[in-house]
């Protein structure tokens, strides 16, 4: 039971890390924020701006915690091997992609691209995994 406990909360703090990546990038903070504006016009609140513009003050520091927590969630799977390596490279594929620093912003369609296909690795990778259990599990009925 605490095993499984532990599991979940080192999964979580991978997806954390993987998330707060992505939030790090400007495009993405755009895009939630439309999509925020958006969802919120649906039930008819109506903002005018951007809610979530204070994230792109801070988004070198929310991409750095990323950064710090995908190392020890790398640390964690090389000591214990309990964290999912598919997952680890997804996280790691949304930091390449989420690289929010200006002096760099010139490559951003480059780290965009070479992110995507990590993350697009790590996804194709789980999903056959999940196939080949399944056909297994029906093979075997």
């Amino acid at each position: 039971m605490a095993k499984n406990i532990e599991e979940k909360i080192i999964t979580a703090s991978g997806t954390l890390s993987g998330v707060t990546s992505v939030l790090g990038s400007w495009q993405i903070c755009h895009s939630i924020c439309l999509g925020l504006i958006a969802l919120l016009s649906v039930i008819g609140i109506t903002i005018v701006g951007m809610p979530l513009l204070f994230l792109t003050k801070i988004t070198v520091p929310l991409w750095s915690l990323a950064l710090v927590i995908l190392v020890l969630t790398v640390i964690l799977y090389l000591k214990k091997k309990c964290i999912s390596l598919k997952m680890i490279v997804f996280n790691s594929g949304l930091l390449i992609a989420g690289i929010p620093f200006q002096s760099l912003q010139k490559f951003s369609l480059f780290f965009w691209i070479i992110g995507g296909l990590v993350a697009s690795f790590a996804i194709i990778g789980y999903l056959q995994e999940k196939l080949q259990r399944r056909k297994k599990k029906y093979e075997n009925k």
